[in-house]
């Protein structure tokens, strides 16, 4: 029976690496998304005057280095 608990424990972790992969997706589109809407805000009529009183700047969009943008490898290969 050990391959089958094996078996299951490598499903499970597939299944929390691809739940990991979704949360970084969902929160990167909703940090964009909110960037995108702060910096319409801030640009129409009344926010502009208001973040111009207030001293508010534009936010940057998000910004990912190309090393970073690829998922790191998992090797699952034979124990060394």
């Amino acid at each position: 029976y050990p391959e089958l608990k094996a078996s299951a424990s490598f499903r499970d972790l597939q299944s929390q690496l691809e739940g990991t992969e979704n949360r970084i997706t969902v929160a990167r589109r909703d940090y964009i998304d909110a960037v995108l809407a702060y910096n319409s805000a801030i640009q129409r009529v009344p926010g502009r005057f208001l973040a111009d009183w207030a001293g508010m700047e534009a936010a940057a969009q998000l910004t990912i280095a190309e090393p970073e943008r690829t998922a790191p490898a998992v090797d699952f290969g034979e124990p060394k």
